[in-house]
């Protein structure tokens, strides 16, 4: 367990977890609406608001896209209300995690963030990465990505004291992953597949109350920085390694100083020392409930925030009263 930052104040911990049920309030009002932009925007302002009222000085290090992508949270951008005053802080954050799922009212959608001391996070570029991962209680470098699905069935399998049929892997439900699923199932394993959020997907190999033994397939790179977060708190085992379709993401990768672009990243490559995760419910999902409107003009939110440095957990039910 990493020391206690002298950065990342316990006040801070929870204020993180106004800004995560800001963003997911936003994006509540789009549920079902068939429009992902509208939904996405709705989250990024709420959550860009609500970073200005912290005493921080925040760099987003993986966010909305460069500069020229994004026009607020995007890499780079200074958020926190105490620019060169307040403490130095990396943030990572998806404002809406699963606008597809927003926008269809599908499950796991979430707004999420995490943050740590300057340079505590991996500034991973915004492309695929390969991830496989575990939760705690195995043993130390249990699972490899050089090794086959298989292989990684059959370690965990052994370590758990059963048969690789008694294994559940969550795989992303993509074309891309159609041999990945085929040959999970050839080995008899159960295949979870979820239509999008792979930071729940990963999240959810730590609850056994999900019954889900290991994540695999390929995802955003910054999901893996915001998944690894979270397991840096409560445990478990990530690998990651970054896919390239054409020169123009490796060129992207080099510009954010990647220079081996072949590097299998562990746990405390993408999110190092004292960490803080924050996830608030968009919609109903397997780690948190979402938000709910009750008579009266009031909402609810259901919120977990994490620190590496405790191995604290809190569950927040928020009842929010919307003015106007």
């Amino acid at each position: 367990m990493p020391e206690a930052s002298k950065v990342l104040d316990r006040v801070l911990v929870l204020e993180m977890v106004r800004v995560t049920e800001a963003a997911a309030i936003a994006a509540s009002q789009l549920v079902g609406r068939g429009d992902e932009k509208a939904a996405d925007h709705a989250a990024v302002e709420a959550m860009r608001k609500a970073f200005d009222t912290l005493y921080m000085d925040g760099t987003v290090v993986i966010g909305e896209g460069e500069r020229d992508e994004a026009p607020m949270l995007f890499i780079g951008e200074k958020v926190g209300g105490a620019p060169g005053r307040g403490p130095k802080i990396d943030i990572a954050l998806d404002p809406l995690e699963g606008t597809t799922i927003t926008a269809k009212a599908g499950p796991n959608a979430l707004a999420v963030l995490a943050a740590a001391e300057e340079g505590g996070l991996l500034n991973a570029p915004d492309v695929y990465m390969e991830k496989l991962a575990i939760g705690p209680g195995y043993p130390e470098d249990l699972i490899d990505l050089t090794k086959s699905p298989t292989e990684n069935v059959q370690a965990v399998a052994a370590a758990k004291g059963v048969k690789p049929e008694d294994i559940i892997v969550c795989v992303l439900d993509r074309p891309r992953h159609a041999g990945l699923i085929a040959e999970l199932r050839g080995i008899g394993c159960g295949v979870v597949l979820i239509g999008d959020g792979d930071v729940a997907g990963v999240i959810a190999v730590t609850d056994e109350n999900t019954t889900i033994d290991m994540y695999m397939g390929s995802g955003g790179a910054p999901e893996g920085v915001l998944a690894a977060a979270a397991l840096r708190c409560v445990g478990g085992q990530i690998q990651g390694r970054l896919l390239f379709r054409n020169d123009d993401e490796r060129a992207r990768a080099r510009k954010w100083g990647i220079e081996d672009l072949d590097k299998i990243y562990k746990l405390r490559d993408l999110a190092k020392g004292d960490c803080i995760f924050a996830a608030t419910g968009v919609t109903d999902g397997s780690l948190l409930a979402g938000v709910k409107r009750l008579k009266g003009g009031t909402m609810t939110t259901e919120s977990v925030v994490m620190r590496a440095s405790s191995g604290t957990v809190r569950w927040i039910k928020g009842e929010h009263r919307l003015h106007g």
